[in-house]
Formats: structure tokens, sequence, C-alpha cells
């Protein structure tokens, strides 16, 4: 079965798809878990107001993302947004977005519905006692949930909040549809080039093996730290 395979191709191109593919990866990774976390926080917020409106809104919203495919909302923000977007202003051309900053806001709004659910987990753990107590120190709602609430939601959720990121660092592959160069990307230009897909596709999914196993290890053994003990 391996009596063809060609080790060499990997030896030969492992510096350019790590340092050009992989950090790519890595970089949209981080800002999408960040904007995502942001997002999703104040979503959680809303869907947890006593207002209908704003908590339909963010239910809504949140119903509606994590109703559709990933791939099917990259291709609707790289295609549409740049006629949406000239439709406000009211241009004659299509905004120029670009495909990184076009993946990186579908990123931040897709994974905001999931982190928001997580949030809202985290913040729903939180006994209804606190809350009260913080509102009988004179603190509004606002600080209530900065001071007592949300730092102890964040704990809780370290865990599960670290899992999504892992699916997200998976995701981040599927911009490949969109001919951008991120670990995929790059180790599909080295087979087409040298014509060795398997060899690096093999690579490829066992890189993606290796990380997320041992970042899945890493998320258990830190949950067992964090854990707070009541």
């Amino acid at each position: 079965m391996f009596s063809n395979f060609d080790f060499d191709v990997i030896q030969r191109s492992w510096v350019y798809l790590f340092q050009t593919g992989m950090v790519f990866t890595l970089q949209l990774t981080a800002m999408a878990m960040v904007g995502g976390i942001i997002l999703g926080t104040m979503l959680a917020m809303m869907r947890l107001s006593s207002n209908r409106l704003v908590s339909g809104i963010a239910t809504s919203y949140v119903n509606l993302i994590r109703s559709i495919p990933l791939v099917l909302v990259i291709f609707w923000f790289y295609f549409l947004v740049p006629y949406i977007g000239a439709w406000i202003i009211g241009a004659n051309e299509p905004i120029k977005v670009g495909a990184f900053t076009s993946s990186l806001i579908t990123f931040i709004l897709f994974e905001a519905a999931y982190y928001c659910e997580i949030m809202r987990a985290g913040i729903q753990s939180i006994p209804r006692g606190q809350v009260w107590a913080g509102y009988a120190l004179g603190m509004n709602y606002w600080q209530t949930m900065g001071n007592i609430v949300l730092p102890q939601a964040f704990r809780n959720m370290i865990p599960v909040l670290l899992t999504q990121t892992i699916v997200l660092f998976q995701d981040v592959s599927l911009v490949y549809v969109l001919s951008i160069t991120d670990f995929v990307g790059a180790a599909s230009k080295v087979a087409q080039r040298d014509g060795r897909l398997v060899e690096m596709y093999l690579f490829v999914a066992l890189v993606y093996f290796i990380l997320c196993f041992g970042l899945s290890l890493l998320v258990k053994r830190l949950q067992q730290r964090v854990a707070i003990i009541r």
C-alpha cells in the first residue's frame, strides 16, 4: 500500500505548510475566538433580558445561525456582503471586502451563536442569590454582571469555551473553498503541484488529529483544575 508513498514531499514542504498555512489558521482562529466570545457574551445577556423584544432578537439570531451550514454562511458573506454594502451606501460597484475580512466576519458571527449558548448556560449556573446580593450592595444590573456573575460564569465555562474553540480551529479549514492559503489550502497547493494528494492530505489529517486530540486532553485536565467545589 505504501510502496509508492513519497515521504520526501512532506519533508520538502512542511516548513511552508506551517509557516504559511498553519500560522494563518491559528491567527484566524484566535481572532474569531475573541470576537465570537465578546459578541456571544452580549447575545447571551440579551437572551436573558426581561425585555421580550431584546430577548426575541437574540434568540432568533442564534436559532437562525445554528440552523445553517457554516460553508453556506461563508459563501453568503463572501459573495453577497459586497453587494449588500454597496446597496446600503448607494455605491455603483460592489464593496471590496476581501477573502480574509469576509472569513473573519463570518466566523465571528457564526461562532458567536455557539459561544452565546455556552455563556448563557454559564450565567444561569450562578445561584440567583448572588445576583440579589449584588443588588443589596447597591450595584446595578451591569455592575452585578461584570463584578459577580460573569467572572464566575467564565470560570465555569472555560473548558467548554476551549472545546468550542477546538471545533472552530477545525472549521477554519473551510476557508479553503475561497482559495485562501490556510493549512489545508497550503497542503492542497503542494499536492496539486507535485501530484501527491494522498501523502499531503494524510499528513494534514495527522497534524489535525495530534493537535486537536492533544488540546482536548489539556482541556480535560484544565476542567479538573478550575472546577468550583460547591
